[in-house]
């Protein structure tokens, strides 16, 4: 049997490895890398934001009445969350300097934040289930759920990044419209996933795929974005 270091080991390498995967291949299609020291900080926050998370969301739930309101919430609270686990480290410094940057720095507290949830995930399913069954825990983690965080603290970059050029208000109004969006997408996926069986799962998961593949080729637009350029008015 396996000891708790063990399990704690496994269930750490099953839940941050993957993260670091889907980072690196973010970061990849960057072409201005950020510096690693900033990503780190933006990764751990996006993992300490977890424990917050869970406290805020057990804290709200006798408050509220009804399974929309309450998801609706849990889902409230780990998106802002996630946005101010980017935005305390990175998104007030002098290394946000181009629109691309606000998906960057999103998409990676979005990952940090995954990795530990997932590490929690597969520890509880360690202890409880076989290594078979927490393998396929640990999989259908990393295809549906890390996706997800990824999806929405995207859509909060990508709104983010459309505005970066258009002054500090309007890149404020466009942060309280992408955590909106950002929420309502996370709202309905844990809707649709609670009351799941089977192959309903994978249609949930399927969705997801696709808002990703969307999302990337945001991305790539928004790459393309550059500093408007003003020409003299000639008399």
């Amino acid at each position: 049997m396996d000891t708790a270091p063990d399990i704690l080991l496994y269930a750490a390498l099953g839940g941050i490895l993957p993260a670091i995967f889907w980072l690196w291949c973010w970061l990849h299609e960057d072409r201005h890398p950020e510096p690693r020291a900033v990503l780190l900080s933006v990764f751990v926050c996006g993992m300490v934001a977890v424990p917050v998370a869970g406290l805020l969301q057990k804290a709200v739930g006798p408050m509220l009445s009804g399974k929309w309101p309450l998801i609706f919430a849990w889902a409230a609270i780990e998106e802002i969350l996630k946005f101010l686990a980017a935005y305390l480290p990175a998104l007030t410094r002098r290394y946000f300097d181009e629109p691309v940057d606000a998906m960057i720095y999103l998409i990676t507290a979005a990952l940090g934040f995954a990795a530990l949830e997932n590490t929690l995930f597969i520890t509880s399913s360690l202890l409880h289930y076989s290594p078979i069954e927490s393998l396929v825990t640990g999989n259908l983690r990393f295809i549906g759920a890390s996706l997800l965080h990824v999806l929405t603290s995207g859509v909060v970059g990508a709104v983010i990044a459309i505005e970066f050029y258009k002054g500090r208000f309007k890149r404020e109004v466009a942060t309280v419209i992408g955590l909106i969006l950002s929420t309502g997408l996370h709202a309905v996926f844990n809707f649709f996933i609670m009351d799941a069986q089977g192959t309903e799962v994978f249609r949930v998961f399927y969705g997801v795929w696709i808002a990703i593949v969307l999302l990337l080729i945001v991305f790539s637009r928004i790459k393309r974005i550059s500093k408007p350029t003003f020409s003299p008015v000639v008399h």
